[in-house]
């Protein structure tokens, strides 16, 4: 790995700030699950600053809602809503297939948390993996082209810390030979998106496009709504507008032209760790999460999946 990427920005900046001076016009942007938490920022910070936004969201009557609050907000009108669920494949082709024009910035939000008990989703797979990884896996597929076309477009996978509670265990990911632990599965699944990015960066960094991943930080969102909500201690949890600064960063942001494969935390590329941290606040990525065999392997087993 390369000399780690560092910027001027840390865990208290904010989506609106680090992209302050950006003009965003004529720029395209898909942010899936986009009716709350740090989606609803994210798509708020990009269209605040001209780009066309389009909100894919499972409910799109709800997503109307944020649409219309969000137009109000930024006084941009290209604020689009389209109906994706990335836990059916049929969804994302037909998102991908109705989607015309190049595509700039692709933030793969959308996600799931810790189901208590085992669920299947995707081609019988488990339901976090299904929905987290390969649901995003093949919109960015489907996406290609059109992404290709942009002349720069930036790939976008949200991860998680919780990345650090497991690789993704091939021989057995979707927890038919040992038993079912939630966190495990979530854990699993956000090493998947970690590795999205750094295979999509080695293959499609030729047609210009930059492919980075991302911890978002501790936000109080219904995505811990299977955990009896957040459990990190106060000093080291994020607003919604903190924890959607290292996605518009690395989606918007100039300076990360180029720099791609990597994993950030507090808008900052994290250190790789051979052993989990033991405290908070104490920024690391896996080793087994930036192998590029890893990336490799798993890249062609969602191929063989969702094709």
């Amino acid at each position: 790995m390369s000399q780690l990427f560092t910027t001027s920005f840390d865990r208290s900046s904010t989506a609106s700030e680090v992209i302050e001076d950006v003009d965003l016009s004529d720029r395209r942007a898909v942010v899936t699950g986009a009716n709350s938490g740090i989606g609803v920022e994210t798509a708020r910070a990009l269209a605040a600053h001209g780009a066309e936004v389009t909100l894919a969201v499972r409910r799109p009557e709800a997503g109307e809602q944020v649409a219309a609050e969000l137009r109000k907000a930024t006084g941009n009108d290209a604020i689009h809503v389209a109906r994706l669920d990335v836990g059916d494949l049929d969804s994302v082709r037909a998102f991908t297939a109705a989607w015309h024009g190049p595509l700039h910035m692709l933030i793969n939000n959308a996600g799931i948390m810790m189901p208590p008990e085992l669920e299947r989703g995707i081609a019988g797979h488990e339901q976090q993996f299904a929905t987290n990884y390969l649901g995003h896996f093949a919109l960015a597929l489907g996406l290609h082209r059109a992404l290709a076309a942009a002349d720069g477009a930036r790939l976008v996978s949200v991860s998680s810390n919780g990345h650090l509670f497991s690789p993704v265990v091939f021989d057995d990911i979707d927890f038919r030979f040992r038993p079912y632990d939630a966190l495990v599965a979530y854990g699993q699944s956000k090493t998947a998106d970690i590795l999205l990015a750094v295979e999509a960066q080695r293959r499609w960094s030729g047609d210009g496009i930059t492919a980075n991943s991302l911890h978002p930080g501790a936000i109080a969102t219904n995505l811990q709504r299977h955990t009896g909500g957040l459990r990190t201690p106060e000093p080291f949890r994020k607003t919604i507008e903190q924890g959607a600064a290292t996605s518009v960063f690395l989606a918007a942001h100039p300076g990360i032209e180029g720099v791609g494969g990597r994993y950030f935390e507090d808008v900052n590329a994290a250190p790789v760790v051979h052993a989990r941290p033991t405290e908070y606040g104490v920024p690391g990525v896996a080793a087994y999460a930036l192998d590029p065999d890893n990336a490799a392997r798993l890249w062609e087993l969602a191929d063989s999946i969702v094709s």
